[in-house]
Protein backbone atom coordinates (compact mmCIF):
# COMPACT_ATOMS: atom_id res chain seq x y z
CA UNK A 1 0.00 0.00 0.00
CA UNK A 2 1.30 3.33 -1.05
CA UNK A 3 2.39 5.37 2.37
CA UNK A 4 1.88 9.16 2.21
CA UNK A 5 4.67 11.98 3.79
CA UNK A 6 4.98 15.29 3.43
CA UNK A 7 7.42 16.29 1.38
CA UNK A 8 9.15 18.54 3.15
CA UNK A 9 8.97 16.18 6.69
CA UNK A 10 10.98 13.23 4.33
CA UNK A 11 13.81 15.58 3.95
CA UNK A 12 17.08 14.57 1.62
CA UNK A 13 15.81 11.64 -0.61
CA UNK A 14 19.43 10.81 -1.94
CA UNK A 15 19.85 10.36 1.73
CA UNK A 16 17.11 8.71 3.73
CA UNK A 17 17.11 9.67 7.34
CA UNK A 18 16.55 6.23 9.67
CA UNK A 19 13.31 7.76 11.31
CA UNK A 20 12.01 8.21 7.70
CA UNK A 21 12.25 4.28 6.95
CA UNK A 22 11.76 3.15 10.24
CA UNK A 23 8.49 5.10 10.03
CA UNK A 24 7.61 4.35 6.24
CA UNK A 25 8.09 -0.02 7.52
CA UNK A 26 6.16 0.06 10.41
CA UNK A 27 3.57 1.89 8.59
CA UNK A 28 3.48 -1.10 5.98
CA UNK A 29 3.68 -3.64 8.27
CA UNK A 30 0.93 -2.73 10.27
CA UNK A 31 -1.31 -4.10 6.94
CA UNK A 32 1.14 -7.08 6.56
CA UNK A 33 -1.57 -9.29 8.42
CA UNK A 34 -4.75 -8.02 5.78
CA UNK A 35 -1.96 -9.20 3.06
CA UNK A 36 -1.38 -12.37 4.84
CA UNK A 37 -5.09 -13.57 5.24
CA UNK A 38 -5.50 -13.29 1.74
CA UNK A 39 -2.55 -15.18 0.60
CA UNK A 40 -4.12 -18.48 2.62
CA UNK A 41 -7.28 -17.53 1.21
CA UNK A 42 -6.20 -18.20 -2.23
CA UNK A 43 -3.37 -20.82 -1.33
CA UNK A 44 -6.35 -22.92 0.33
CA UNK A 45 -5.51 -22.07 4.61
CA UNK A 46 -8.96 -21.25 5.03
CA UNK A 47 -10.91 -20.84 8.49
CA UNK A 48 -12.54 -23.93 7.77
CA UNK A 49 -9.21 -26.40 8.57
CA UNK A 50 -8.68 -24.34 11.95
CA UNK A 51 -11.78 -25.46 13.25
CA UNK A 52 -12.25 -27.25 16.56
CA UNK A 53 -15.12 -29.35 18.37
CA UNK A 54 -15.59 -29.16 22.01
CA UNK A 55 -16.39 -32.93 21.97
CA UNK A 56 -13.49 -34.83 20.37
CA UNK A 57 -15.36 -37.93 19.80
CA UNK A 58 -17.90 -35.85 17.22
CA UNK A 59 -16.91 -36.02 13.58
CA UNK A 60 -15.38 -32.99 12.15
CA UNK A 61 -14.55 -33.13 8.65
CA UNK A 62 -13.04 -30.02 7.17
CA UNK A 63 -14.18 -29.70 3.56
CA UNK A 64 -12.35 -26.95 1.47
CA UNK A 65 -13.75 -25.50 -1.57
CA UNK A 66 -11.57 -22.76 -3.28
CA UNK A 67 -13.73 -20.23 -4.45
CA UNK A 68 -11.05 -17.93 -3.48
CA UNK A 69 -8.99 -19.33 -6.37
CA UNK A 70 -11.58 -19.90 -8.69
CA UNK A 71 -12.31 -15.74 -8.66
CA UNK A 72 -8.79 -15.17 -8.81
CA UNK A 73 -8.26 -17.54 -11.33
CA UNK A 74 -11.34 -16.48 -13.73
CA UNK A 75 -10.21 -12.87 -13.46
CA UNK A 76 -6.58 -13.27 -14.27
CA UNK A 77 -8.02 -15.25 -17.17
CA UNK A 78 -10.55 -12.89 -18.56
CA UNK A 79 -8.43 -9.89 -18.01
CA UNK A 80 -4.63 -11.06 -19.84
CA UNK A 81 -5.40 -14.75 -21.22
CA UNK A 82 -5.19 -12.21 -24.29
CA UNK A 83 -1.96 -10.27 -24.85
CA UNK A 84 -2.20 -6.56 -23.97
CA UNK A 85 -2.27 -4.68 -26.92
CA UNK A 86 0.07 -1.25 -27.43
CA UNK A 87 -0.52 0.92 -30.29
CA UNK A 88 1.45 4.07 -31.25
CA UNK A 89 0.05 7.65 -32.30
CA UNK A 90 0.62 8.64 -35.99
CA UNK A 91 4.96 9.33 -36.53
CA UNK A 92 5.25 7.99 -33.08
CA UNK A 93 8.30 5.59 -31.89
CA UNK A 94 7.43 2.52 -29.65
CA UNK A 95 9.15 -0.53 -31.92
CA UNK A 96 12.46 -0.32 -29.57
CA UNK A 97 9.96 -0.38 -26.48
CA UNK A 98 8.09 -3.20 -27.77
CA UNK A 99 11.07 -5.36 -28.65
CA UNK A 100 12.29 -5.39 -25.00
CA UNK A 101 8.59 -6.34 -23.92
CA UNK A 102 9.04 -9.07 -26.31
CA UNK A 103 12.28 -10.13 -25.23
CA UNK A 104 11.42 -10.40 -21.63
CA UNK A 105 8.39 -11.90 -21.81
CA UNK A 106 5.60 -9.55 -20.75
CA UNK A 107 3.16 -11.69 -21.36
CA UNK A 108 4.05 -14.22 -18.60
CA UNK A 109 4.98 -10.73 -16.21
CA UNK A 110 1.06 -9.27 -16.94
CA UNK A 111 -0.42 -12.51 -15.70
CA UNK A 112 1.83 -12.98 -12.79
CA UNK A 113 0.89 -9.01 -12.18
CA UNK A 114 -3.01 -9.44 -12.51
CA UNK A 115 -2.79 -12.42 -10.07
CA UNK A 116 -1.56 -10.37 -7.27
CA UNK A 117 -3.80 -7.45 -8.20
CA UNK A 118 -6.71 -9.79 -7.96
CA UNK A 119 -5.71 -11.82 -4.78
CA UNK A 120 -4.15 -8.48 -2.26
CA UNK A 121 -6.23 -5.70 -4.26
CA UNK A 122 -2.55 -3.70 -5.33
CA UNK A 123 0.59 -4.65 -7.16
CA UNK A 124 3.95 -3.72 -7.31
CA UNK A 125 6.74 -4.12 -9.99
CA UNK A 126 10.43 -3.52 -10.11
CA UNK A 127 12.28 -1.97 -13.07
CA UNK A 128 16.23 -2.42 -13.16
CA UNK A 129 19.23 -3.09 -15.24
CA UNK A 130 19.95 -6.49 -16.18
CA UNK A 131 23.92 -6.93 -17.86
CA UNK A 132 23.68 -9.72 -20.35
CA UNK A 133 26.44 -11.82 -21.57
CA UNK A 134 27.44 -9.68 -24.07
CA UNK A 135 28.26 -7.35 -21.38
CA UNK A 136 25.27 -4.84 -22.47
CA UNK A 137 22.41 -3.86 -20.12
CA UNK A 138 18.89 -4.72 -20.75
CA UNK A 139 16.30 -2.75 -18.97
CA UNK A 140 13.75 -5.56 -17.36
CA UNK A 141 11.11 -5.92 -14.90
CA UNK A 142 9.81 -8.31 -12.06
CA UNK A 143 6.55 -8.37 -9.77
CA UNK A 144 7.22 -8.18 -5.93
CA UNK A 145 5.41 -9.56 -3.25
CA UNK A 146 3.39 -6.77 -2.18
CA UNK A 147 4.18 -7.56 1.60
CA UNK A 148 8.24 -7.25 1.20
CA UNK A 149 7.46 -3.46 -0.98
CA UNK A 150 5.83 -0.48 -0.76
CA UNK A 151 5.55 2.98 -2.22
CA UNK A 152 5.46 6.30 -0.97
CA UNK A 153 3.89 9.20 -2.29
CA UNK A 154 3.53 12.58 -1.20
CA UNK A 155 0.91 14.11 0.70
CA UNK A 156 -0.74 16.77 -2.64
CA UNK A 157 -3.59 15.87 -4.48
CA UNK A 158 -1.44 14.63 -7.37
CA UNK A 159 -0.03 11.44 -5.18
CA UNK A 160 3.81 12.05 -7.03
CA UNK A 161 6.01 9.16 -5.96
CA UNK A 162 9.06 9.96 -3.34
CA UNK A 163 10.77 6.78 -3.28
CA UNK A 164 9.70 2.89 -2.57
CA UNK A 165 11.28 0.33 -0.28
CA UNK A 166 11.91 -3.32 -0.69
CA UNK A 167 12.90 -5.35 2.33
CA UNK A 168 13.42 -8.79 2.90
CA UNK A 169 14.75 -11.18 5.50
CA UNK A 170 18.35 -13.13 5.01
CA UNK A 171 18.00 -16.19 6.59
CA UNK A 172 21.64 -17.98 7.84
CA UNK A 173 22.16 -21.90 7.15
CA UNK A 174 19.98 -23.10 10.18
CA UNK A 175 16.81 -21.35 8.55
CA UNK A 176 16.95 -18.10 11.17
CA UNK A 177 17.15 -14.72 10.24
CA UNK A 178 20.45 -13.18 10.07
CA UNK A 179 19.77 -9.91 9.15
CA UNK A 180 17.54 -7.44 6.62
CA UNK A 181 18.43 -6.03 3.76
CA UNK A 182 16.85 -2.75 2.98
CA UNK A 183 16.75 -1.45 -0.86
CA UNK A 184 15.63 2.22 -1.19
CA UNK A 185 14.68 3.66 -4.67
CA UNK A 186 14.54 7.27 -5.57
CA UNK A 187 14.29 8.44 -8.77
CA UNK A 188 17.86 8.20 -9.69
CA UNK A 189 19.59 5.92 -7.13
CA UNK A 190 19.63 2.50 -5.77
CA UNK A 191 20.75 2.78 -1.78
CA UNK A 192 21.23 -1.10 -0.05
CA UNK A 193 20.71 -1.30 3.70
CA UNK A 194 21.60 -4.13 6.05
CA UNK A 195 19.81 -3.66 9.39
CA UNK A 196 19.24 -6.11 12.19
CA UNK A 197 15.18 -5.43 12.62
CA UNK A 198 12.83 -4.55 10.81
CA UNK A 199 11.53 -0.87 11.52
CA UNK A 200 12.86 -0.23 14.16
CA UNK A 201 17.43 -0.97 14.24
CA UNK A 202 19.40 1.22 12.48
CA UNK A 203 20.76 1.02 9.03
CA UNK A 204 23.97 0.52 8.04
CA UNK A 205 24.72 1.27 3.91
CA UNK A 206 26.17 -0.93 1.75
CA UNK A 207 26.59 0.46 -1.75
CA UNK A 208 24.67 3.30 -3.79
CA UNK A 209 24.36 3.03 -7.27
CA UNK A 210 22.49 4.88 -10.43
CA UNK A 211 19.63 3.66 -11.83
CA UNK A 212 18.85 5.61 -14.85
CA UNK A 213 15.22 5.16 -15.21
CA UNK A 214 15.02 9.25 -14.17
CA UNK A 215 11.82 8.29 -12.05
CA UNK A 216 11.03 6.03 -8.75
CA UNK A 217 11.74 2.18 -10.91
CA UNK A 218 8.24 0.79 -8.80
CA UNK A 219 5.22 1.16 -10.19
CA UNK A 220 2.09 0.45 -7.58
CA UNK A 221 -1.09 -0.97 -9.67
CA UNK A 222 -4.41 -0.51 -8.04
CA UNK A 223 -6.86 -3.77 -8.72
CA UNK A 224 -9.95 -0.98 -7.92
CA UNK A 225 -10.30 2.41 -5.70
CA UNK A 226 -10.46 0.84 -2.33
CA UNK A 227 -7.35 -1.85 -3.57
CA UNK A 228 -8.99 -5.05 -2.30
CA UNK A 229 -8.85 -8.44 -4.08
CA UNK A 230 -11.67 -9.25 -6.08
CA UNK A 231 -12.91 -12.22 -2.96
CA UNK A 232 -12.06 -10.11 -0.37
CA UNK A 233 -15.59 -9.01 0.10
CA UNK A 234 -16.69 -12.59 -0.18
CA UNK A 235 -14.38 -14.07 2.41
CA UNK A 236 -17.26 -14.73 5.05
CA UNK A 237 -19.68 -16.35 2.55
CA UNK A 238 -16.83 -18.39 1.27
CA UNK A 239 -16.57 -19.73 4.77
CA UNK A 240 -20.37 -20.17 5.29
CA UNK A 241 -20.14 -22.86 2.43
CA UNK A 242 -17.09 -24.28 3.78
CA UNK A 243 -18.64 -24.62 7.23
CA UNK A 244 -22.47 -25.92 5.50
CA UNK A 245 -20.19 -28.60 3.35
CA UNK A 246 -18.60 -29.68 6.27
CA UNK A 247 -21.56 -30.18 8.26
CA UNK A 248 -23.50 -31.59 5.98
CA UNK A 249 -20.79 -34.68 5.68
CA UNK A 250 -20.58 -34.61 9.65
CA UNK A 251 -23.92 -35.01 9.57
CA UNK A 252 -24.18 -38.12 7.57
CA UNK A 253 -21.23 -39.79 9.26
CA UNK A 254 -22.82 -39.59 12.76
CA UNK A 255 -26.17 -40.78 10.81
CA UNK A 256 -23.99 -43.79 9.62
CA UNK A 257 -22.74 -43.93 12.76
CA UNK A 258 -25.87 -43.98 14.79
CA UNK A 259 -25.98 -45.01 18.43
CA UNK A 260 -28.26 -48.11 18.31
CA UNK A 261 -31.26 -48.31 21.44
CA UNK A 262 -32.29 -52.22 22.20
CA UNK A 263 -34.92 -52.37 24.79
CA UNK A 264 -36.00 -55.49 26.55
CA UNK A 265 -32.89 -57.36 27.13
CA UNK A 266 -29.24 -57.19 27.97
CA UNK A 267 -26.42 -57.48 26.10
CA UNK A 268 -23.93 -60.09 27.41
CA UNK A 269 -20.27 -60.41 26.72
CA UNK A 270 -19.72 -60.96 23.20
CA UNK A 271 -22.96 -60.50 22.00
CA UNK A 272 -21.76 -56.96 20.69
CA UNK A 273 -18.86 -58.28 18.40
CA UNK A 274 -21.40 -60.85 17.11
CA UNK A 275 -24.12 -58.13 16.43
CA UNK A 276 -21.61 -56.40 14.37
CA UNK A 277 -20.25 -59.35 12.81
CA UNK A 278 -23.41 -61.05 11.84
CA UNK A 279 -26.18 -58.11 11.82
CA UNK A 280 -28.77 -60.61 13.48
CA UNK A 281 -29.10 -61.06 17.28
CA UNK A 282 -31.50 -63.83 18.73
CA UNK A 283 -32.32 -63.56 22.21
CA UNK A 284 -35.38 -65.84 24.07
CA UNK A 285 -36.05 -63.16 27.00
CA UNK A 286 -39.24 -61.39 27.00
CA UNK A 287 -39.89 -61.80 23.18
CA UNK A 288 -42.80 -59.45 23.01
CA UNK A 289 -41.08 -56.82 24.83
CA UNK A 290 -37.79 -56.76 22.94
CA UNK A 291 -37.13 -53.83 20.61
CA UNK A 292 -33.87 -52.33 18.53
CA UNK A 293 -33.62 -49.15 17.18
CA UNK A 294 -31.15 -46.29 15.96
CA UNK A 295 -31.02 -43.18 17.66
CA UNK A 296 -30.84 -40.69 14.60
CA UNK A 297 -32.34 -37.17 13.45
CA UNK A 298 -33.75 -36.34 10.38
CA UNK A 299 -31.81 -34.87 7.55
CA UNK A 300 -33.69 -32.36 5.63
CA UNK A 301 -31.74 -31.86 2.34
CA UNK A 302 -33.75 -30.29 0.57
CA UNK A 303 -33.71 -27.42 2.69
CA UNK A 304 -29.53 -27.92 2.81
CA UNK A 305 -29.22 -28.18 -1.02
CA UNK A 306 -31.84 -24.88 -0.75
CA UNK A 307 -29.14 -22.80 1.61
CA UNK A 308 -26.49 -24.01 -0.71
CA UNK A 309 -27.30 -22.88 -3.49
CA UNK A 310 -27.89 -19.48 -1.80
CA UNK A 311 -24.82 -18.90 -0.57
CA UNK A 312 -23.16 -20.29 -4.08
CA UNK A 313 -25.24 -17.48 -5.72
CA UNK A 314 -24.18 -14.84 -3.41
CA UNK A 315 -20.05 -15.92 -4.02
CA UNK A 316 -21.03 -15.40 -7.84
CA UNK A 317 -22.85 -12.19 -7.34
CA UNK A 318 -20.50 -10.54 -4.97
CA UNK A 319 -17.53 -11.23 -6.98
CA UNK A 320 -19.12 -10.72 -10.29
CA UNK A 321 -17.77 -14.00 -11.50
CA UNK A 322 -20.36 -16.14 -13.03
CA UNK A 323 -20.89 -20.09 -12.18
CA UNK A 324 -19.46 -21.83 -15.24
CA UNK A 325 -21.00 -24.89 -14.34
CA UNK A 326 -24.40 -23.11 -14.65
CA UNK A 327 -26.48 -24.54 -17.18
CA UNK A 328 -27.06 -21.18 -18.85
CA UNK A 329 -23.61 -22.00 -20.21
CA UNK A 330 -23.92 -24.22 -22.85
CA UNK A 331 -21.98 -24.89 -25.35
CA UNK A 332 -24.65 -23.75 -28.43
CA UNK A 333 -24.87 -20.64 -26.74
CA UNK A 334 -23.91 -17.36 -28.79
CA UNK A 335 -20.64 -14.92 -28.94
CA UNK A 336 -23.12 -12.05 -28.33
CA UNK A 337 -25.47 -14.15 -25.82
CA UNK A 338 -22.87 -14.92 -24.09
CA UNK A 339 -21.58 -11.50 -23.63
CA UNK A 340 -24.58 -10.95 -21.43
CA UNK A 341 -24.36 -13.52 -19.41
CA UNK A 342 -20.46 -11.86 -18.60
CA UNK A 343 -21.98 -8.72 -17.88
CA UNK A 344 -21.19 -8.20 -14.70
CA UNK A 345 -17.50 -10.10 -15.33
CA UNK A 346 -17.22 -6.97 -18.39
CA UNK A 347 -18.52 -4.49 -16.31
CA UNK A 348 -16.04 -5.01 -13.61
CA UNK A 349 -13.29 -5.16 -16.04
CA UNK A 350 -14.10 -2.38 -17.52
CA UNK A 351 -12.90 -0.73 -13.79
CA UNK A 352 -9.94 -2.94 -13.14
CA UNK A 353 -8.72 -2.01 -16.74
CA UNK A 354 -8.88 1.32 -16.13
CA UNK A 355 -6.45 1.32 -13.16
CA UNK A 356 -3.84 -1.14 -14.70
CA UNK A 357 -3.75 1.01 -18.07
CA UNK A 358 -2.85 3.98 -15.97
CA UNK A 359 0.39 1.98 -14.34
CA UNK A 360 1.29 0.31 -17.80
CA UNK A 361 1.69 4.45 -19.03
CA UNK A 362 4.29 4.80 -16.09
CA UNK A 363 5.97 1.50 -16.81
CA UNK A 364 6.31 2.80 -20.18
CA UNK A 365 7.53 6.22 -19.54
CA UNK A 366 10.33 4.65 -17.48
CA UNK A 367 11.03 2.43 -20.26
CA UNK A 368 11.34 5.39 -22.88
CA UNK A 369 13.53 6.84 -20.05
CA UNK A 370 16.49 4.48 -20.68
CA UNK A 371 16.61 3.64 -24.03
CA UNK A 372 16.11 7.27 -25.03
CA UNK A 373 19.96 7.35 -23.92
CA UNK A 374 20.98 5.25 -27.09
CA UNK A 375 17.75 6.04 -29.47
CA UNK A 376 16.16 9.60 -29.40
CA UNK A 377 13.76 8.85 -31.77
CA UNK A 378 11.40 6.96 -28.83
CA UNK A 379 8.24 8.61 -28.33
CA UNK A 380 5.38 6.56 -26.34
CA UNK A 381 3.27 9.50 -25.65
CA UNK A 382 -0.37 8.82 -26.78
CA UNK A 383 0.13 5.33 -27.27
CA UNK A 384 -3.37 3.09 -27.04
CA UNK A 385 -3.11 0.39 -25.04
CA UNK A 386 -6.33 -2.22 -24.96
CA UNK A 387 -7.11 -4.81 -22.94
CA UNK A 388 -9.46 -7.59 -24.67
CA UNK A 389 -11.47 -9.74 -22.63
CA UNK A 390 -10.70 -13.51 -23.12
CA UNK A 391 -13.91 -14.52 -24.37
CA UNK A 392 -15.22 -17.24 -26.50
CA UNK A 393 -15.81 -15.67 -30.18
CA UNK A 394 -17.35 -16.66 -32.99
CA UNK A 395 -14.82 -15.25 -35.89
CA UNK A 396 -17.29 -16.43 -38.68
CA UNK A 397 -19.98 -14.08 -37.82
CA UNK A 398 -17.24 -11.56 -37.06
CA UNK A 399 -15.74 -11.56 -40.36
CA UNK A 400 -18.90 -11.84 -42.03
CA UNK A 401 -20.16 -8.66 -40.56
CA UNK A 402 -16.26 -6.93 -41.69
CA UNK A 403 -17.04 -7.90 -45.24
CA UNK A 404 -20.69 -6.43 -45.08
CA UNK A 405 -19.80 -3.47 -43.21
CA UNK A 406 -16.87 -2.69 -45.87
CA UNK A 407 -18.65 -3.16 -48.93
CA UNK A 408 -21.44 -1.17 -47.73
CA UNK A 409 -18.78 1.06 -47.23
CA UNK A 410 -19.89 2.23 -43.34
CA UNK A 411 -16.43 2.34 -41.86
CA UNK A 412 -12.95 2.70 -42.98
CA UNK A 413 -11.33 -0.64 -43.23
CA UNK A 414 -8.51 0.36 -40.24
CA UNK A 415 -11.85 0.26 -37.99
CA UNK A 416 -13.13 -2.84 -39.16
CA UNK A 417 -9.99 -5.05 -38.82
CA UNK A 418 -9.82 -3.79 -34.97
CA UNK A 419 -13.17 -5.95 -34.74
CA UNK A 420 -11.31 -8.74 -35.09
CA UNK A 421 -9.81 -9.90 -31.77
CA UNK A 422 -6.27 -11.81 -32.78
CA UNK A 423 -5.03 -8.79 -34.75
CA UNK A 424 -2.65 -6.53 -31.93
CA UNK A 425 -1.22 -4.22 -34.96
CA UNK A 426 -3.98 -3.30 -37.52
CA UNK A 427 -1.13 -1.31 -39.31
CA UNK A 428 0.72 -3.85 -39.50
CA UNK A 429 -2.03 -6.02 -41.26
CA UNK A 430 -3.31 -3.25 -43.74
CA UNK A 431 1.04 -3.63 -44.84
CA UNK A 432 0.73 -7.11 -45.35
CA UNK A 433 -2.99 -6.49 -47.48
CA UNK A 434 -1.24 -3.82 -49.62
CA UNK A 435 2.12 -6.01 -50.07
CA UNK A 436 0.00 -9.29 -51.03
CA UNK A 437 -2.52 -7.23 -53.37
CA UNK A 438 0.78 -5.68 -55.23
CA UNK A 439 2.09 -8.97 -55.56
CA UNK A 440 -1.18 -10.54 -56.90
CA UNK A 441 -1.48 -7.90 -59.33
CA UNK A 442 2.26 -8.32 -60.47
CA UNK A 443 1.36 -12.10 -60.44
CA UNK A 444 -1.83 -11.54 -62.78
CA UNK A 445 0.26 -9.27 -65.32
CA UNK A 446 3.10 -11.67 -65.21
CA UNK A 447 0.68 -14.66 -66.28
CA UNK A 448 -1.56 -12.94 -68.63
CA UNK A 449 1.76 -11.11 -70.90
CA UNK A 450 2.85 -15.30 -71.11
CA UNK A 451 -0.50 -15.90 -72.51
CA UNK A 452 -0.26 -12.73 -74.99
CA UNK A 453 3.29 -14.33 -75.85
CA UNK A 454 1.92 -17.79 -76.10
CA UNK A 455 -1.03 -17.04 -78.58
CA UNK A 456 0.27 -13.92 -80.54
CA UNK A 457 3.77 -14.93 -80.76
CA UNK A 458 3.69 -15.98 -84.98
CA UNK A 459 1.90 -12.59 -85.39
CA UNK A 460 5.38 -10.50 -84.68
CA UNK A 461 7.45 -13.39 -86.86
CA UNK A 462 8.06 -12.51 -90.48
CA UNK A 463 5.32 -15.01 -92.72
CA UNK A 464 7.66 -18.30 -94.10
CA UNK A 465 7.75 -18.57 -97.75
CA UNK A 466 6.17 -21.77 -98.93
CA UNK A 467 8.30 -24.69 -100.06
CA UNK A 468 5.82 -25.19 -103.46
CA UNK A 469 5.84 -21.57 -103.75
CA UNK A 470 9.91 -20.93 -103.46
CA UNK A 471 9.92 -23.59 -106.27
CA UNK A 472 6.89 -21.77 -108.41
CA UNK A 473 9.11 -18.75 -108.15
CA UNK A 474 12.19 -20.10 -108.80
CA UNK A 475 11.03 -21.99 -111.96
CA UNK A 476 9.24 -18.10 -113.52
CA UNK A 477 12.32 -16.90 -112.46
CA UNK A 478 14.15 -19.35 -114.71
CA UNK A 479 11.71 -18.95 -117.17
Amino acid sequence: MAIVVNREVAGDLNNPPEALLNYCIQQHLSNLGRLENLSDYYDGKQSILKRIKDNPSVPNNRVLINHAKYVVDMNVGFMVGNPIAYSAETNKNIKPILDVYDEIDIVSHDTELEKDLSTFGVGYELLYLNIKEDGTTQPTLKCIDPRGIFLVTDDTVDKNPLFAVHHQPVYDLNGSIAHYLVKYYNDNRVITYKTESQGWGSYSLIKALPHYFHGVPVIEYRNNEEKQGDFEQAISLIDAYNLLQSDRLNDKEAFVDAILFIRGFTLQDGDGERLAQEKMLQTTSFPNEVDASYLTKELNEDGVNLLRDAILDDIHKITYVPNMNDENFAGNVSGESMKYKLFGLLQLMSVKSRYMIKGLRQRMQLFENFLKIKDSSIDATGTKIKLKPNLPINTTDIISQIVQAYQAGVLPLKVLLSWLPDIDDVDEVLEQLKIEKEENIEFQQKAMGTQADDSHSDLDDEPEEDEEGEDDNSNIRKE
